[in-house]
This record gives C-alpha cells, sequence and structure tokens, in this order.
C-alpha cells in the first residue's frame, strides 16, 4: 500500500496507521512532502507511537515486508522496484516536491499491478494525482480523503479529478475501508 500526504500529514497519519493490527498484511510506504532537512527520526518516532506496525525510514535495495510502515526519505525520490525493493533517486524535484508521491505511486503501480492500495490523503499541490491514475490504470484500488474533511483539500480534489476513484471517504473512514478490502472487518 503506498500514501501520500502533504500539508496536514502530522495530524491525518495517526488516524490512518492506528487501526491497523501488527499482523497486517502489506507494507505500508509513505511520501509526506517535507523539507530537505526534516530529521525522520522524529517523524518515525512520532508515527511509531500511533501503530501496532514498526516504522521504519525506507533504505535502498531495501525489501518490502508485510506489516512495517516505510516513510520515504527527505531530498530522496523512493521508488519500488520489480524485485519489490526500494530504490532511492536524487533526480529533480517532480511537482516541487522530492521526495515524490508520483514516482512513488507510478513504480509501485508497475511492481504491483492489481494487488496495489494507492491512498492519497490532505495535501496542497496536485503531486499524488498523476500517480493514482496510474494505480487505477494498473488495476489497483485507489481511496482519496474527502477534500471537504481534508486539512488541504488540493491534493485529493486533484487526485479525484485525475482518475474514477473507487473509495472517497472522510479520514477516519479509509482504514475500514482498507480492513474491508483485504477481507478484514
Amino acid at each position: 500500500m503506498v500514501i501520500g500526504v502533504s500539508a496536514g500529514g502530522l495530524k491525518a497519519l495517526p488516524v490512518i496507521l492506528a487501526p491497523f493490527p501488527a499482523d497486517f498484511p502489506l507494507a505500508v510506504v509513505i511520501v509526506q512532502h517535507v523539507s530537505p532537512d526534516t530529521d525522520h527520526r522524529f517523524f518515525t518516532q512520532y508515527l511509531g507511537q500511533s501503530t501496532k506496525l514498526a516504522v521504519i525510514e525506507a533504505c535502498e535495495r531495501e525489501r518490502l515486508m508485510p506489516g512495517t510502515v516505510y516513510i520515504a526519505p527527505s531530498n530522496y525520490h523512493l521508488l519500488i522496484e520489480m524485485e519489490k525493493t526500494f530504490a532511492l533517486s536524487i533526480d529533480d524535484r517532480v511537482n516541487y516536491s522530492r521526495p515524490s508521491i508520483d514516482v512513488l505511486f507510478e513504480s509501485a503501480a508497475k511492481a504491483y499491478r492489481n494487488s496495489l492500495i494507492g491512498v492519497i490523503l490532505t495535501g496542497a499541490n496536485a503531486d499524488g494525482a498523476a500517480g493514482l491514475k496510474q494505480v487505477k490504470e494498473c488495476g489497483g484500488l485507489t481511496l482519496v480523503q474527502d477534500p471537504a474533511t481534508a486539512e488541504s483539500g488540493f491534493m485529493p480534489s486533484a487526485a479525484i479529478r485525475s482518475c474514477q476513484v473507487d473509495v472517497i471517504a472522510r479520514l477516519e473512514e479509509i482504514p475500514t475501508a482498507i480492513l474491508a478490502a483485504l477481507g478484514r472487518h
């Protein structure tokens, strides 16, 4: 599962991650837009307090493991290779961002095809819209936070305009929809 978030992410991500059980069957990969000098130790510790899942910063060539939350390192694009391992890139910014949600989602869609879940949450730019469209085109499940309930509705609105999204829901309803899609009510 891939999650893209920007402005408002510190409040939104704990709401998404808290309901997932320790035996959650998927890896969760997050791009949170941050400044290049952000210390991810704080961010991983903060998120780790709100979930039963392990929360770590993604590393080059690391294999994705179920029940683990991976955070994209600041100032690197995070990609998922066909072998289900991570790659890091310092290519140019995409939608003014590095890491870019689009870069992660597009690479994940190619690697996971119809077994991918893509989630777009609150944010103040259009990053993630093209990536979510790619997830949808590859047969993955697409979920977007209801823009009216987002701290910043621009990113969810752009994602909704990009493709026929499967689920548009309030933030607190998204984990239930994910668990239902996995057959874990």
